[in-house]
């Protein structure tokens, strides 16, 4: 069996387990996946956040990636960092470096087994802030130095691509070079307050080609995971990850111990357990109903007509879901058009799921609804392979959410 059908059918413990800390932050970038900005209450305490480290060492998490949220903002951050290395458990973080001081910079520079992101979604101060808020390219920019002066090793700089930035690709590899820094980009989704902004930020499908001939050709040290699978419909298959690893190799934790399939995809349809619940992180990850599910074989749906499907393995499950879409049809950026063919075939009646976790500064206090999640069909039968078709062949405006049906829980 190949290495990446282990990674199809699930593993022991997951490869990137991805952890937010807090919701608590000090920007309101208007892309943000968690719609975070305000703490919420429940969050875990310091002694359930050492449980759960305790546990991911048993089940030997290599490392973990901790987000927010702003996570340097939330007072046992340092600690529960130390914490987890001491345990065996390398960190890396998400920051938008308010806290990356020069002190702060220079214990890091002294640690083993830690990594630092920096959170910069502009390559000038105009178009990062204008996602960002006011200050924050300055903010970012400060903290690189500052690790840079330390003598920390490769941090990383994490780009969000927008329609706004594509063009910035080589000043963005010009700035990581810069500080002795590592490039990563990865992709926008419809997801949290992205929602609210994906019509006007996510790359246009002339962007798309531009961003894969740049990582065909200057892409070589440039980090992606699995953000840009969908673009290997282009020609050949890109760097990194090219499938969705949703519950399979990935998961995500958040601050109140609720587990998700995808960092992507904070919504009750793809909640799969709690680690505050009997058993624990371990028990949801081997025998969630959800995670069980993911980890079938997967028929490829309408897409597995098409000849590029083992390239593109689909695309992006939250992106499909968060605009409307079926989980077994075209990605929304599709790179042959058949996402933008579904999407322009929607009904006008179709119900575009939002998630219920919102703690925007804006919006009321985080509750949910109690209601339980829409259960999943992740699988329709197998087109024949030998036809090479547009996916959408013979479905009407009213076919086109086959599959999964995706109204929010409740409405």
């Amino acid at each position: 069996m190949k290495l990446v059908d282990h990674f199809q059918y699930g593993l022991n413990a997951p490869i990137c387990l991805t952890w937010e800390l807090t919701y608590a932050c000090n920007l309101a970038c208007v892309h943000c996946l968690s719609s975070s900005g305000r703490r919420d209450p429940r969050e875990l305490s310091t002694a359930e956040a050492k449980a759960v480290i305790d546990e991911l060492q048993r089940m030997q998490v290599f490392y973990i990636n901790i987000g927010g949220g702003e996570p340097t903002v939330r007072p046992d951050f340092w600690e529960l960092l130390d914490y987890s290395i001491a345990h065996n458990v390398g960190v890396k973080f998400s920051t938008n470096g308010i806290k990356i001081d020069k002190e702060r910079a220079a214990r890091l520079a002294k640690t083993d087994y830690v990594d630092i992101q920096i959170s910069l979604d502009g390559a000038t101060a105009e178009v990062n802030d204008y996602v960002r808020g006011p200050g924050s390219f300055d903010t970012a920019i400060r903290a690189l130095e500052n690790l840079a002066e330390a003598g920390f090793q490769q941090p990383k700089i994490s780009v969000v691509m927008t329609r706004q930035n594509v063009d910035q690709l080589d000043e963005f590899k010009a700035i990581a070079d810069k500080y002795g820094a590592q490039l990563r980009i990865t992709r926008m989704r419809p997801s949290g307050r992205g929602a609210d902004v994906w019509d006007e930020l996510h790359p246009l499908p002339s962007q798309q080609k531009q961003m894969y001939d740049w990582l065909v050709d200057r892409g070589d040290q440039v980090l992606t995971g699995d953000s840009f699978f969908h673009l290997s419909a282009f020609g050949e298959a890109l760097p990194g990850l090219n499938l969705c690893g949703a519950g399979r190799v990935v998961c995500l934790i958040d601050p109140v111990g609720d587990v998700y399939a995808c960092p992507f995809a904070i919504h009750e349809n793809f909640l799969a357990g709690n680690v505050r619940s009997p058993g624990g992180f371990q028990e949801v990850w081997e025998n969630s109903e959800l995670f069980t599910e993911l980890r079938q074989p997967q028929t490829g749906g309408a897409c597995a007509s098409c000849m590029h499907y083992d390239s593109c393995q689909g695309g992006c499950m939250a992106a499909k879901f968060f605009t409307g879409l079926p989980l077994d049809g075209p990605d929304p950026e599709c790179v042959r058009g058949f996402g933008e063919q579904a999407l322009a075939a929607r009904d006008m009646d179709t119900l575009i799921p939002k998630s219920e976790v919102d703690h925007s500064r804006s919006a009321p206090r985080n509750s949910r609804s109690g209601k339980a999640p829409v259960p999943l069909t992740l699988s329709i039968a197998r087109p024949d392979r030998a036809c090479e078709t547009s996916p959408l062949a013979g479905m009407g405006a009213s076919d086109t959410d086959s599959g999964l049906r995706v109204p929010v829980a409740g409405s």
